[in-house]
């Protein structure tokens, strides 16, 4: 039987429990080889990021991959966190054990200019996409020599999440993510847009916490431990029994391009007025430019959580099947 061959990449996130699980998914594939984890400020300040990075870590036996701290704020704009969704530290309130040491004597934009020029790797980007447009600042060449770029942020149909028409990632440094895009358009690049169209649809409902549980209790438990302070967000603000977890679609979406579908269009960010953040997707050809994007548009949840129970969870395929009763669809 033929191995599937490991895809490298580097995770540059703002952990954050949707952040978290992505990472969770990512360490657990055998597709994925994870060079690194480069962290910037968004759902919290880099120093929570860095530390919740190294505890995710810890419980998934993998303290050998190294986490390097990024961008402390945005380009231009004021930084806001996420806290009030993720909580006082980013991960639920579970205040969970610190984790020491994992110091790294280089910035997260110094490693991924390093890791990227050796050719071969990719960067999933969950948050805010500062140290990807430090990096194509500095670095042109290396930003160009990412394989792929797979970024968890913006929305074409649906509505925002933090503003009537932007996502939280592109909203927090708009700045970033439109010289991000702008970088990609000029090397010919597309940045794979994982937006709240499809990661909408990933919701994680008390009763798959408690089937995961039933599954795996050590990782059940640390699951609900991290995500309770989420479902209360979401029952609050948007009355949703469940949580969206929006960051480990990208993570699937990366090893399995089945995974959703969309089209190729040319996307430009909006930097400032009240839609500031806003992705304007050029889906007709208005502008007549090249496309620099494949925005996502579709996803099966079932096959997303197949996968995600499936990997972290260690399950053989026949313990999967009655996620179908408990998934939306």
């Amino acid at each position: 039987m033929q191995r599937t061959k490991r895809r490298r990449v580097v995770i540059d996130c703002d952990p954050g429990i949707d952040d978290s699980l992505a990472l969770m998914l990512a360490l657990s594939m055998e597709e994925v080889e994870v060079a690194g984890i480069t962290v910037v400020c968004g759902n919290g300040p880099v120093e929570l990021g860095f530390s919740n990075a190294k505890k995710v870590l810890r419980q998934m036996g993998r303290l050998d991959v190294p986490v390097f701290r990024g961008a402390e704020h945005p380009l231009k704009r004021e930084y806001v966190s996420a806290l009030d969704t993720h909580g006082r530290d980013a991960l639920g309130e579970s205040f969970l054990p610190e984790v020491p040491g994992g110091e790294q004597p280089e910035g997260a934009v110094d490693f991924l200019e390093k890791e990227l020029l050796k050719g071969g790797c990719s960067v999933i980007a969950l948050g805010p996409l500062t140290n990807l447009a430090l990096l194509a600042e500095r670095s042109p060449q290396a930003f160009g020599c990412a394989e792929e770029l797979v970024s968890m942020g913006g929305n074409f149909r649906s509505h925002g999440n933090c503003s009537p028409v932007a996502e939280y990632n592109y909203w927090a440094d708009p700045d970033a993510a439109a010289l991000v895009y702008e970088a990609a358009s000029r090397l010919g690049k597309k940045i794979h847009m994982v937006g709240l169209d499809v990661t909408r649809r990933i919701v994680l409902t008390p009763d798959l916490l408690e089937y995961m549980k039933r599954l795996n209790s050590k990782t059940g438990e640390f699951v609900q431990a991290i995500t309770k302070f989420y479902l209360d967000f979401h029952w609050e603000w948007e009355h949703i029994i469940g949580c969206v977890v929006n960051d480990p679609l990208a993570v699937a979406y990366f090893a399995d391009r089945g995974m959703c579908s969309g089209l190729e269009a040319y996307v430009a960010i909006e930097t400032g007025g009240i839609a500031m953040g806003q992705s304007v997707v050029d889906a007709a050809g208005f502008y007549r430019r090249e496309a620099n994007a494949v925005v996502l548009t579709e996803t099966d949840p079932l096959r997303f959580f197949r996968m995600f129970f499936g990997r972290i969870l260690k399950l053989e395929e026949k313990k999967l099947d009655l996620l179908e009763d408990l998934v939306r669809q």
